[in-house]
């Protein structure tokens, strides 16, 4: 069995090209997708449809129900259940998405035997309090990244150690190893028309009818009710939008996220292919 990862921004043209070399290459998909997992989100995440997978094996898509928290340990069981499956049938595996966090929480490992505290401060007064404790650790971790500042708050305050000191006491392990890991890499102008094309599609699909339906079965509070898509067209609801601005606004926030997710995969996939679509290709086959 052959495992890959094809990553990339969003609307980068992942699924098809995953679809296409798994047809080719006797390959099941799992879904790298914080908002695929949720069943009727279909339309906001811009998850394949039955009759884009056809034949394809998918796991990590439509999970859970959009009122019941998902996170990357539940992730590290959908790979689990998607390479018991690959191995006991005699298929590849292609993990495809663009939640690179996922992919680099199994590559280098989780540390367990902590749970989650609540915190006693803001996330930014937390973080400084960590950052004046642990520099070393703090200064790899965003600001902003309220999971791994949480989780370093979570471990001071169970163990007492800071995380430099409980990681090297406890070391993580990690449940991929040697993954070759191919980029889908696009031109910014041409990435952009790619975004504002999904955005115009995703109009005409009927996204409004499908947000006024999850908030009025599941409300506002589950966290994925503030996913892009989902937010803006709940501020359109509300009257503070009109449908251009709700088209402009989709389509900016989704090449913000394009940004941040391209600069993530720069940054933490050191040993990757990167290269544009077709070639890409190609040199999956020649891997396979």
């Amino acid at each position: 069995m052959k495992e890959i990862a094809i990553i990339g921004s969003t609307a980068s043209g992942k699924t098809a090209l995953s679809i296409d070399i798994a047809k080719k290459t006797d390959s099941i998909i799992l879904s790298l997708d914080s908002l695929s997992v949720y069943k009727e989100i279909d339309i906001a995440s811009a998850k394949p449809t039955k009759s884009e997978r056809g034949d394809i094996i998918h796991f990590g898509i439509d999970e859970v129900y959009p009122n019941v928290n998902f996170d990357v340990v539940q992730f590290f069981d959908c790979y689990k259940r998607a390479k018991n499956y690959a191995q006991e049938n005699g298929k590849n595996l292609i993990i495809v998405g663009g939640t690179g966090f996922y992919l680099k929480a199994m590559i280098e490992g989780l540390s367990t035997g902590v749970n989650d505290a609540e915190l006693d401060l803001s996330l930014d007064k937390t973080y400084e309090l960590l950052h004046s404790l642990d520099k070393e650790y703090m200064e790899k971790i965003s600001q902003n990244d309220s999971y791994r500042v949480k989780k370093a708050y979570s471990i001071y305050k169970q163990t007492g150690f800071i995380p430099t000191k409980y990681f090297e006491l406890n070391p993580k392990e990690p449940i991929l190893k040697d993954l070759k890991i191919f980029e889908i890499v696009w031109d910014k102008e041409e990435l952009k028309k790619r975004i504002n094309l999904r955005t115009s599609l995703m109009l005409e699909e009927g996204i409004i009818d499908e947000v006024i339906y999850l908030e009025k079965k599941y409300t506002r509070v589950p966290n994925c009710m503030s996913s892009i898509g989902i937010i803006e067209t709940l501020e359109y609801l509300d009257g503070k939008l009109n449908k251009t601005e709700l088209e402009e606004k989709i389509a900016l926030n989704t090449a913000k996220l394009a940004k941040r997710q391209n600069t993530f995969n720069k940054g933490q996939f050191k040993e990757k292919t990167s290269n544009f679509i077709e070639s890409l290709n190609s040199d999956i086959l020649k891997f396979f």
